[in-house]
């Protein structure tokens, strides 16, 4: 699996993966309950390969900072937990990406990276990181 089969879900908490396209939407299971849902194509959904964060000179896709954080924390789960004061998120951001834009990256999409990231810790899938890299090799050696 990668980082294209996982989304957020506006209004829902947590992370899902998609398991089977239907015909108005598609079925996708929660990694915090494992409970499937249906989710209509009128739902505002984010697929996690898709989204990045900017920085002063570019934006950095969300893959790269789930790695920054998984080489700094050895593959655990991060010291910080997302309801930890703001001024300590930032700090840590920073230590993980030293150039993010303060201005345009805040607080609550903070406190939603180390949330993923922990989940995806949880659920041993930090793998699929490395993974989606060497589908692309592959696919480019052919």
């Amino acid at each position: 699996m990668s980082l294209d089969k996982v989304i957020s879900i506006a209004g829902k908490p947590g992370l899902y993966k998609l398991i089977t396209q239907t015909r108005g939407g598609f079925v996708a299971e929660s990694l915090v309950d494992n409970r499937r849902i249906s989710v209509s194509v009128q739902n505002n959904v984010s697929v996690l390969s898709e989204i990045a964060i900017y920085t002063l000179t570019e934006e950095v896709p969300l893959r790269q900072v789930f790695k920054n954080i998984k080489k700094k924390e050895n593959g655990e789960a991060t010291p910080v937990k997302p309801k930890d004061s703001k001024d300590k998120l930032e700090e840590y951001f920073f230590n993980v990406l030293p150039d993010y834009d303060e201005d345009r990256v805040y607080a609550s999409d903070i406190k939603k990276v180390i949330q993923w990231y922990n989940l995806l810790q949880q659920h041993n899938m930090l793998d699929i990181l490395s993974d989606d890299e060497d589908e692309k090799v592959s696919d480019e050696e052919e």
